[in-house]
């Protein structure tokens, strides 16, 4: 027995086979050898589409708004950071605990 290959299935065939399990006019295992598709990808794909339905008639996709990065803030601590690692650098070597072949 050979072993099948992962395949990879377009957005419009997961809509055609989830709206056909929604539809329910047929079992899953029914389903699942029309598409020659396993059940539980038939469930999760129907899954999926229930819980995006409702983006359909939004105004768009319900995703969370990314905060805005602030450049000043990262800039400053990265000019902090750059002070204390060559303070640092600086005390251990005079201190003789930090090697110039590093």
């Amino acid at each position: 027995m050979t072993k099948r290959t992962r395949r990879t299935h377009g957005p419009t065939f997961k809509a055609k086979v989830a709206l056909a399990a929604i539809k329910g006019e047929k079992t899953l295992a029914e389903l699942a050898k029309l598409f020659d598709v396993h059940p539980g990808q038939i469930t999760a794909w129907k899954a999926q589409l229930q819980e995006g339905a409702a983006g359909v008639f939004g105004s768009g996709p319900a995703t969370e708004a990314v905060p805005p990065v602030d450049l000043k803030l990262l800039h400053a601590k990265i000019g902090e950071l750059t002070l204390e690692k060559d303070f640092l650098s600086g005390a251990l070597s005079k201190a003789g605990l930090l090697s110039a072949k590093r």
